[in-house]
């Protein structure tokens, strides 16, 4: 089981803009401190904290933060229309576009993707396989 996910940044408060334009609708709550943003979906009274947590930081070293090459954290949405919202707020809150939201021919029936890169470079997947939408036409 994957307990957090960290990317690095080197301006803050522009990563917390991006990050908060989709992460709190997934059910994120956000604390802030000095070393940086931590995103964690709520715990119920009397339950376990569910995975994994999300980091934005600045980086340990003091080097400028860089992105990962072929790295990608994906966040599951709870249908197509949400994954086309967040996808625009994102684009609004500072993203950049790595992939319209749509189905991709390589991947499974109901697998619907759309695809960023925060301020930093980090590329970003919010996707949704919701038995509820419509499927790809093959």
């Amino acid at each position: 089981m994957i307990a957090y996910v960290t990317v690095g940044a080197d301006d803050i408060p522009r990563a917390k803009r991006f990050y908060t334009a989709f992460l709190p609708a997934l059910g994120y709550g956000l604390t802030e401190g000095a070393e940086g943003l931590s995103f964690a979906l709520p715990v119920p009274e009397g339950q376990v904290p569910m995975f994994p947590d999300f980091y934005v930081k600045p980086t340990y070293n003091g080097q400028p933060a860089t992105a990962g090459n072929g790295a990608m954290v994906a966040f599951e949405a709870t249908d197509q229309k949400q994954v086309r919202d967040l996808h625009a707020a994102a684009l609004a809150a500072g993203g950049s576009d790595e992939g319209q939201p749509g189905f991709r021919a390589s991947y499974g029936p109901r697998f619907y993707v759309g695809y960023l890169r925060d301020p930093q470079g980090n590329k970003i997947a919010l996707f949704s396989s919701s038995p509820n939408d419509p499927e790809r036409d093959d």
